[in-house]
């Protein structure tokens, strides 16, 4: 069945590579890239084959935007980019959309590496153009430089260490992913190559409820750890009014 390019798609699909893209925009332009991207990009990237996992606003930075695209592996990869951004939709917004940004260069490359939540999660269940709903959760996204070599004792000591305090206190991680080492499929949009890194995303509740593992003996020492494992650049992240992750 053919899907028009405002129908959800009606199954989930298995989501192997992930794309994290943060762009840097124009002071006041984030609100018009989300009205836009809420409204014309999300069914029209999935009826190409492409999985818009969330859209998020950067918390700490008021001209950033944060998101997470899916796909079920490298060679679909390009197929399903090429049919979006050769297609009707990009032509007919690109120009807008892109007058929105300084930077859109800031792209992670990544694969799961663990149990996460992002291969079931059903487009269906994504809120219409017409909801307007405040989550109760927001997301923190760990980003994690970490020597190739290094990288599955690291996956180990958070699954084994970190993901226990984080439950102690109300987190859950969504999603846990390292850096996918294959040829860029689709060269017209770059991806950082000059980075390992292990990324998690955390769902937690409130603005600050990372905070609370701090407050807490097991998740001071594991925060302590971290640190003194890897330099972590941290985004805290609000889900936009379409997010499938919420």
């Amino acid at each position: 069945m053919h899907l028009s390019a405002t129908e959800p798609a009606s199954q989930t699909v298995q989501t192997a590579v992930v794309e994290l893209r943060q762009y840097t925009l124009h002071p006041g332009a984030r609100d018009t890239l989300i009205d836009l991207f809420d409204r014309e990009f999300v069914e029209t990237q999935e009826v190409c084959g492409i999985s818009v996992l969330g859209q998020f606003r950067d918390l700490d930075r008021p001209d950033r935007f944060v998101w997470l695209r899916g796909f079920s592996g490298m060679e679909s990869r390009a197929a399903a980019l090429a049919l979006f951004y050769d297609g009707p939709v990009w032509a007919a917004h690109s120009a807008a959309a892109n007058a929105t940004m300084i930077d859109f260069d800031d792209v992670l490359l990544l694969r799961p590496c663990g149990g996460d939540t992002l291969g079931a999660l059903d487009p269906r269940n994504r809120p219409q153009q017409a909801v307007s709903m405040s989550p109760a959760c927001n997301f923190e996204a760990l980003i994690c430089p970490v020597d190739p070599g290094d990288l599955d004792g690291f996956v180990a000591w958070y699954r084994d260490a970190f993901v226990p305090a984080l439950k102690a206190v109300g987190g859950e991680t969504v999603a846990s992913l390292v850096t996918e080492t294959s040829e860029n499929t689709f060269p017209r949009l770059p991806v950082r190559e000059d980075v390992s890194v292990f990324v998690t995303l955390i769902r937690v509740a409130g603005e600050n409820g990372f905070e609370r593992l701090q407050d807490t003996p097991p998740g001071a020492a594991v925060l302590a750890e971290l640190a003194r494992r890897t330099p972590v650049a941290r985004l805290r992240l609000a889900p936009t009014a379409r997010s499938l992750l919420r």
